[in-house]
């Protein structure tokens, strides 16, 4: 039903005629729901079928579809509320209701990747894994006391790099282009803060292959002059190597499909290939969608991901590097360590010299094409706190910008440009929090990430005494859940934020300043 597959034995599942029909006449609401759709028999008579009939003057193709495919529902989760006494109990009863398992025989020719193992999905309209989710889901797992679904994870995505030299945005056919936000490390650095070096030191090589998928074609840039860019890779005028979000294909995503070309009738011919591409690095971001990436703020066709490197991607990739220095130096590989560690400074100081923004007093994405740091003021600038990169008098303008310009009632905007897309103002996410609380505590400025996460928990809490639900973001400003921003219906479940509330939660009860890497400063 995809157009970019990688597994070859899985190609009879291309049911092109039958796809693009089903999604152009937006058979259902959310074109996420048949793009996840399994087919009842071999797809090839399915076609068959279809290209026969589909001219016939009594032609349904509602009917035909659920004849012929199984169409999967959003995920229910399943909590006798009856026996919860309290919000954590809640939460940690959701832990098994979203637990899902993908081995090899739940579809023969649907869109799903096996895993190995059981993995914790976000919920809702995500009933797959979800690659920087799991991250978050994995603090509050571990918060909650279960690290074996933690170890889970770890196996699962050590699964996935060895079958295609990365972890894909999640385990479907048609993420298999793209990666997500690279926190397999964190993961990592939690696990070993569990069980030991031991625990991990069998998957150090995998993040290194990662690592690797993130910096492919630095090599072919040596020779450059100015900027310089390869697939993920900017290379810069000194010859420094940073990092963009990026997607291989330049094409309709299968779960937006319709969505997609209907915005890039908006544009010339010529610049399509272009918008598909920066709208699938946007996926790649997690941050779909937002004024962050947009040269027009209200005009989403002026998408240009591709353009911009990513602060806060940058800075997590610093945080790769200096854990491998780290874990290789342990494991008996000094030389490799000590360039993991000369490339992580080299990494910093570039941040530090591109990324800051002097009028704003504020980490900000780099507009590589335009040789300016971006004006655009966005959460993703505390990444550089949560992964060190910041010094100590810019990461106290950092707090005090946020103090300023992000911190509202229900806890820290994502951006301060209201647009209508769900990664701008008025929402809040718990991923952003939980890297904004982390980081602030870490340089030291316990008294604002204290006031971060008691207003995200109340309003947390507000929500969930009202509605019995945790849900995928918030309105900040109102105190809601947040409205139906963006291209899907507000989800339900829902993963990161119990993690986050979890994580919270036990962190705001120590004294110890949270789970972070050694500084490297």
């Amino acid at each position: 039903m995809i157009d970019n597959i990688r597994e070859p034995s899985r190609s009879n599942c291309l049911i092109r005629s039958v796809f693009r029909t089903v999604q152009e006449e937006r058979l259902f609401d959310d074109q996420k729901t048949f793009a996840d759709a399994i087919p009842g028999e071999d797809p090839a008579v399915i076609e068959e079928r279809f290209d026969e009939r589909r001219d016939s003057p009594d032609f349904d193709l509602a009917e035909f579809v659920e004849t012929h495919f199984h169409v999967p529902e959003p995920i229910d989760v399943d909590v006798d509320e009856s026996a919860v006494d309290r919000l954590d109990q809640y939460i940690d009863r959701l832990w098994s209701s979203l637990s899902r398992t993908f081995d090899g025989n739940l579809a023969d020719c649907g869109t799903r990747i096996s895993l190995p193992e059981p993995h914790v999905v976000p919920g809702g309209r995500f009933r797959e894994m979800y690659y920087w989710d799991s991250y978050f889901i994995a603090e509050g797992l571990a918060a909650s006391g279960r690290i074996d679904p933690i170890e889970d994870m770890v196996e699962n995505f050590t699964s996935l790099i060895d079958r295609f030299g990365f972890i894909p945005l999640g385990n479907r056919l048609y993420y298999n282009s793209r990666s997500q936000v690279p926190l397999f490390y964190r993961i990592l650095r939690l696990l070993e803060r569990e069980r030991g070096w031991s625990a991990i030191r069998p998957h150090v090589p995998r993040l290194e292959r990662e690592y690797e998928f993130w910096t492919a074609g630095s090599d072919e840039l040596q020779d450059a002059d100015g900027w310089a860019t390869h697939r993920r890779v900017v290379r810069t005028p000194d010859g420094t190597t940073l990092n963009r979000y990026w997607d291989d294909v330049a094409a309709p995503r299968p779960e937006a499909y319709d969505h997609d070309r209907e915005l890039a009738a908006s544009v010339p011919e010529a610049d399509e290939k272009r918008l598909y591409r920066d709208v699938r690095a946007a996926c790649e971001s997690g941050w779909d969608f937002s004024s962050r990436w947009l040269r027009d703020p209200d005009d989403l066709s002026t998408i240009r991901t591709t353009e911009l490197v990513p602060v806060d991607l940058n800075a997590l990739l610093y945080g790769v590097e200096s854990s491998l220095a780290e874990w290789l130096d342990v494991a008996g590989a000094p030389e490799r360590a000590r360039q993991y560690e000369a490339t992580a400074a080299s990494r910093r100081e570039t941040i530090e010299a591109v990324c800051w923004n002097d009028e704003a007093e504020f980490y900000v994405d780099y507009a590589w094409t335009d040789g300016r740091p971006s004006e655009r003021l966005t959460l993703a600038g505390v990444v550089p706190l949560f992964t060190g990169v910041a010094s100590e008098q810019r990461a106290a303008a950092v707090a005090r910008r946020l103090r300023e310009a992000f911190l509202v009632d229900g806890g820290l905007l994502t951006t301060l440009h209201e647009t209508g897309e769900q990664w701008d103002r008025p929402n809040g996410w718990a991923p952003l929090h939980w890297m904004a609380v982390v980081g602030l505590r870490r340089y030291g400025h316990d008294g604002l990430a204290a006031e971060i996460t008691d207003r995200w928990l109340r309003l947390n809490r507000s929500v969930f005494d009202r509605t019995g639900e945790m849900v995928e973001k918030y309105d900040v400003c109102d105190g809601t859940h947040s409205l139906d921003h963006g291209e899907y219906r507000l989800q339900y479940g829902f993963g990161w934020t119990n993690g986050v509330v979890m994580a919270l939660r036990q962190l705001r009860a120590t004294d110890d300043g949270g789970v972070v890497e050694p500084s490297h400063d």
